[in-house]
């Protein structure tokens, strides 16, 4: 564990702080906005229209509006739209035009600004995305080259939200079955995430682009979107809870293959991971709420060392446009933690972010900061293959969240209650051996999932 105890964690410091860009430092002693956008619908029907939206208005309102307001650094996020990751050429010259950007307004004004670039996961996995000749053709959709792309031209960060194990955790997701969200996420994601950043770490280094790292969103945000607020109930949130545990193992996998973070901001098991590796990372929360909404709003804040928006879609406002308006709310976010860090209050702030949720629901339960910190250690202490760390991860989860109910620090409903004892007694009842656990789940479910192909993840 980076940390011997929970306590030593906060926001604004990590244990292996990070230099980049045009001098951001991530990690080292202060919180950083992370202003993340999208074009308008319709943009990307014309091409030159599209790469006007990125550079000429999104980018330049968002510095603009972090040099208006005083604030000293800004990290831009600029999540590539599908378009991007099958027109290459065009992908080239946005980035390469929003560094040119940047590099400018970093010279007028001394504004420290860095961009991290998220190329898609466009890949298809009903059929072999490992071959060489897939992935030239057009539904190879050019992952490994469009990092090339990314970096060569003059991303800051390269990061992705892989879709490893997606066709089983959606078939998991929707049957509420535990066992088969392991297998997808824990298992399965774990194997294409070491096999993808073997690959984007190689292609960082030679560019010098920091290697950012994985998220689970494309599955584990998929069960905690699905599991809802208070009026939800298509999937339970206690099931979403134990999939964040395991989602955790298989973002770790980026680190373990090489990257170093930032952590990308729709990693919620980001905190997880921090707690292990020291890494920094970036969080989103209640700043979030132009692109959903989620019971941890401010829980997530506690540990974090880029504070980010999550998606907005670039539009006016009364404030100014959408990238403006949300640089000001975030940036503002992020000065209250600074503050706290330079005048010894940060570990009161930290924990009155994580106490106004930490009984909301038992996913913001299981990531505060002290209960991450145990799934971390759980997941340290387990074998090292990704089937037993996933398991320990999802097992010390369910501990948790039994111990909370027990002690009336979270409420659960009778439902949730019963899926919870339900999952850890599947859990328990695994098999120790990593080897029985794939014969297991590969009779199982190559029938149950048909688009399930099991070469596509070496086995």
């Amino acid at each position: 564990m980076a940390y011997a105890s929970p306590d030593d964690m906060v926001f604004g410091r990590s244990k292996k702080p990070l230099s980049y860009g045009h001098g951001i430092k991530v990690g080292a002693g202060k919180v950083i906005p992370e202003i993340n956008y999208a074009p308008r619908p319709g943009t990307e029907e014309n091409v030159k229209r599209l790469e006007k939206e990125y550079t000429q208005y999104i980018t330049k309102d968002a510095i603009s509006r972090a040099v208006t307001l005083g604030f000293p650094d800004l990290q831009l996020e600029t999540e590539w739209i599908s378009l991007m990751g099958v027109d290459l050429g065009l992908s080239a010259s946005i980035v390469q035009s929003q560094k040119e950007c940047v590099e400018n307004m970093h010279r007028a004004f001394g504004i420290n600004l860095a961009v991290r670039h998220t190329i898609p996961d466009l890949r298809l996995f009903e059929e072999n995305v490992r071959s060489d000749e897939n992935r030239k053709s057009d539904l190879g959709l050019h992952l490994i080259e469009s990092a090339e792309v990314a970096c060569e031209n003059g991303a800051d960060i390269l990061s992705i939200e892989s879709i490893g194990g997606k066709e089983i955790t959606d078939y998991a997701i929707t049957h509420g079955d535990i066992i088969a969200y392991l297998f997808g996420s824990g298992y399965l994601g774990s194997l294409d995430v070491l096999h993808l950043w073997e690959q984007l770490v190689d292609i960082c280094r030679r560019h010098g682009t920091v290697p950012g790292g994985d998220t689970n969103c494309a599955s584990a945000n998929m069960a905690m979107f699905m599991a809802g607020g208070f009026l939800d109930n298509d999937v339970q949130k206690t099931f979403s809870a134990v999939a964040r545990c395991i989602s955790a193992a298989r973002t770790l996998t980026a680190i373990e293959a090489g990257a170093t973070g930032p952590g990308k901001d729709c990693g919620y098991e980001n905190i997880i991971v921090k707690a292990i590796t020291g890494i920094p990372i970036s969080q989103e929360g209640k700043s979030s709420q132009c692109a959903h909404c989620d019971l941890v709003g401010n829980l997530m804040a506690q540990c974090c060392d880029l504070w980010s928006n999550e998606s907005v879609a670039y539009h006016p406002e009364f404030g100014g446009s959408s990238v403006q308006c949300w640089t000001g709310l975030i940036g503002y976010e992020c000065s209250l933690m600074n503050t706290a860090l330079v005048t010894d209050k940060a570990k009161t702030l930290r924990d009155l972010y994580m106490i106004s949720d930490r009984g909301r629901s038992p996913e913001s339960y299981i990531l505060a900061y002290d209960n991450a910190w145990r799934i971390g250690k759980a997941i340290v202490n387990a074998d090292n293959n990704p089937y037993d760390k996933a398991k320990a991860a999802a097992l010390e989860g369910t501990k948790i969240l039994r111990e909370g109910y027990e002690r009336k620090e979270l409420g659960l409903t009778q439902k949730q209650f019963q899926i919870l004892n339900r999952i850890f007694r599947e859990l328990e009842s695994l098999p120790d051996e990593e080897d029985l656990f794939l014969e297991m789940c590969l009779r199982r479910y190559q029938s149950a999932v048909p688009q399930f192909r099991p070469d596509n993840y070496g086995l």
